[in-house]
């Protein structure tokens, strides 16, 4: 089943129009109900009501109860870059907000992704009325494969980033069985006492929504990731009068986007990019063109179409999930691509260099990335050289400047030119700066402010700025991955933290590599590893063969065989004392070899490789 078929198109008139949710209420038999206007069905006044000395009586009034409190939980995104997911909670009913992942840092050592810890989920399954999107980037939405393994739940998002989130769950054969709802911008829906309308914003992707959660306690608008951009290469300016008018009606809380919150100023356009292209690409007109820059960046690639078609060369696409993005938008007409421009990666070679652009993945040097084998010459189908003009498209996460800076290295030890420098403004972003911060603010004059989607910095600089537009330091809240609080019209507190946490997915496993399986693979990288292999007699535990001394990414054993001769001497004479001592006890015995071989390497070497002594028994 195509993604086009299994998604559900729900019409707005049909499902979420006033008229078809309206209550037909019953006609009481109380007087009132029947028009007499405070008297009983005889005609005369009920007791309650009588006059008192001829004077009128005093009407009875309804005391207007408080209204309830909503609880927001944190499973990712503070603290951190990525792994975006937040919980929406009122009246038993919880709506989850985007379930993104993250990418592992350098500690990290085979984990290929991070997921949230999804058990508060899993505890609350009963309360879930579905998942809501802000848009298609992976820190977003890469997460909703693990989810959905574990549980069914309702995803509500904008056609391309239900493309994308479709592409995504038919690679983990999630497709039949997931329920995908589109919903476009503008447009509202109701998952249980919680109303949702999807707001558009501008990002570097299309269909980026913000969103105005409709609460029985209140109005909770979420930003997910904006700018604003007067000029947008596709779409329309970010919706502000809906986000004013939002304000205007009252929002309890706002948890605003942080990325850019150290930044000054506005973020430029993006059509500012699209000038620094042209210029470029009329600079390069003897070489063959590549260009890295993010996958689900459409608007980009977009533009290095535009100019590929003005100077009349082809385009070719490399890297698995730039192709994914390219298919997804390209069908649901996010690109418009000219006639007879695209071109397979295996057609290169037909055309003279100065006829093609390549379009790539790779634009953070990340090691398996089409750009990373270009540059080492590990690409199977693409050799770069002195013929080849390299322009990165994208600035460096915090974090992978080196990585980006080895690649950059490397290609132009090979000769190729290669443009990565800010001042060529081959990239701008797609996060709000802190003037466009401001104008959030005083558009939605929220009483209760969260700062999200950053590390430490990005929330503190964020809720400086909120305080520095006159907010009350008390009524902001700077929580952590876990943190859950309540808000009310009257507070915001803080509650116990929920569970929470890091889950590492290695190939096929998801959650069996933990914090001491990375710390033996940290320490196997450091120092290496002994292994001591020995034969005892099953008897009188005295050594029959062995012991066996092993090393690998130690030393190198023909310049160290003194002291591997040692550590073996040193083993067999422990295994004999143990044995001569009654002493038969395997794990006592191993604990005593890796503390004494340990000891004699610290001695010797100033180094501490792991040791794993193996016992069988003959």
């Amino acid at each position: 089943m195509s993604t086009e078929n299994k998604i559900n198109y729900q019409s707005r008139q049909n499902k979420y129009s006033k008229g078809n949710n309206r209550q037909t209420y019953k006609k009481s038999s109380s007087s009132a109900a029947n028009g007499s206007k405070g008297r009983n069905f005889n005609g005369n006044t009920p007791n309650n009501f009588k006059r008192a000395n001829g004077k009128r009586p005093y009407k009875k009034q309804n005391r207007v109860p408080n209204k309830p409190s909503v609880k927001i939980a944190f499973l990712g995104g503070l603290n951190e870059i990525g792994k975006n997911i937040t919980l929406i909670e009122c009246e038993n009913d919880i709506v989850i907000v985007d379930c993104g992942m993250a990418f592992p840092d350098g500690d990290m050592l085979g984990v290929d992704l991070v997921i949230p810890d999804f058990s508060y989920i899993e505890q609350n399954f009963d309360k879930v009325k579905g998942i809501v999107l802000t848009h298609g980037h992976e820190d977003h939405i890469g997460g909703l494969p693990f989810l959905l393994s574990k549980m069914s739940i309702p995803i509500y998002g904008t056609p391309l980033t239900l493309g994308l989130v479709g592409n995504k769950l038919k690679e983990h054969s999630l497709l039949n069985q997931s329920q995908l709802n589109v919903v476009n911008a503008g447009d509202s829906i109701k998952l249980g006492c919680i109303d949702i309308k999807f707001i558009h914003v501008n990002h570097s992707i299309p269909d980026a929504v913000a969103f105005a959660i409709h609460t029985p306690a209140g109005t909770i608008m979420h930003t997910g990731d904006f700018k604003i951009d007067c000029t947008p290469i596709s779409g329309d300016m970010i919706d502000l009068s809906s986000i004013a008018r939002e304000g205007d009606n009252g929002v309890l809380a706002l948890l605003a986007e942080s990325t850019n919150a150290e930044r000054s100023g506005y973020t430029p356009t993006e059509r500012m990019v699209s000038d620094s292209l042209d210029g470029l690409f009329k600079s390069a007109e003897n070489y063959r063109i590549i260009i890295a820059t993010f996958a689900s960046n459409v608007n980009r690639v977009q533009q290095i179409i535009n100019c590929a078609a003005k100077y009349g060369r082809k385009v070719a696409f490399s890297g698995r999930s730039m192709v994914n993005y390219m298919d997804v938008a390209g069908r649901l007409g996010y690109l418009t691509i000219p006639e007879n421009i695209i071109i397979d990666i295996d057609m290169l070679d037909k055309f003279m260099p100065e006829q093609v652009v390549l379009v790539t993945t790779g634009s953070q040097g990340e090691p398996m990335s089409a750009l990373s084998r270009m540059a080492y010459s590990d690409h199977r189908k693409v050799m770069v050289g002195e013929g080849d003009f390299i322009i990165i498209s994208a600035n460096p996460i915090p974090g992978n400047e080196k990585t980006v800076g080895n690649v950059v290295d490397e290609l132009l030890k090979k000769g190729c030119k290669v443009i990565y420098e800010s001042m060529y403004d081959v990239h701008v972003s797609g996060h709000a700066c802190q003037e466009e911060l401001k104008i959030m603010h005083r558009l939605v004059k929220p009483k209760y402010f969260i700062p999200v989607h950053g590390e430490q910095k990005h929330l503190r600089k964020h809720a400086e700025l909120a305080e520095f537009l006159g907010m009350s330091k008390k009524n902001i809240f700077i929580g952590d991955v876990g943190s859950a609080i309540e808000i009310n019209e009257n507070y915001i507190k803080e509650l116990a933290p929920v569970p929470s946490g890091k889950v590492f997915v290695d190939g096929l496993g998801v959650g069996d590599v933990g914090s001491i399986v990375l710390r033996d693979r940290k320490h196997l990288g450091q120092d290496g590893l002994i292994i001591i292999v020995a034969s005892l007699d099953v008897y009188d535990g005295h050594v029959i063969s062995g012991p066996d001394v092993v090393s690998r990414g130690f030393v190198y054993v023909r310049e160290s065989e003194g002291l591997l001769e040692e550590v073996r001497q040193l083993s067999l004479d422990i295994l004999e004392s143990c044995a001569n001592h009654g002493i038969h006890e395997w794990g006592v015995i191993k604990n005593k070899i890796k503390e004494d071989v340990s000891k004699l390497i610290g001695q010797r070497t100033r180094r501490s490789p792991m040791i794993l002594p193996i016992l069988q028994e003959v």
